[in-house]
């Protein structure tokens, strides 16, 4: 552990140290394309980048842009829940559509089975429930109705 930390306090004084020499004063940077760089380049130009602002001025930029990275992660958070809740949403919208086009197909081949049968029915020849010549109050099947009692003809005189 100790040399964990004494490790860690060397590359940390040795980075402080290659910091300070990179910054000397006269050190200039060049710009070639689209790329900064602190070697001259083929086509390069020398720009000027020294902060000529003051203290003062130089912490309300950091305090400004602090300031504007906290609204950032803000209206990231805002966006990201509304997009969540926007998601949601339309899962719920198009579980409602799936579960209403199923009814839908359901209710579609009801109708058309019931039709099926009214159809089957329909061309299936029928028992008729009055035949010809039967009497009101006969029953159903029975032919001629009921039977007449025949009168005995009459005994005649003639005789």
């Amino acid at each position: 552990m100790r040399r964990t930390i004494v490790a860690s306090a060397m590359a940390i004084g040795a980075c402080a140290l290659t910091s300070a020499f990179a910054q000397q004063p006269g050190t200039s940077t060049w710009r070639c394309g689209n790329s900064y760089s602190d070697r001259p380049c083929a086509g390069g130009t020398t720009v000027k980048v020294d902060d000529a602002r003051s203290d003062d001025d130089r912490q309300a930029a950091d305090e400004a842009t602090r300031r504007n990275a906290k609204l950032a992660d803000r209206l990231e958070r805002t966006r990201l829940s509304e997009e969540k809740q926007a998601h949601q949403r339309d899962q719920r919208a198009a579980q409602d559509a799936q579960r209403a086009a199923l009814a839908q197909r359901r209710l579609e081949a009801q109708e058309r089975l019931e039709k099926a049968r009214a159809a089957k029915l329909a061309a299936e020849p029928r028992k008729a429930t009055a035949s010809y010549g039967e009497r009101p109050g006969s029953k159903p099947g029975e032919e001629g109705g009921a039977k007449k009692k025949r009168r005995k003809p009459a005994a005649s005189d003639a005789g």
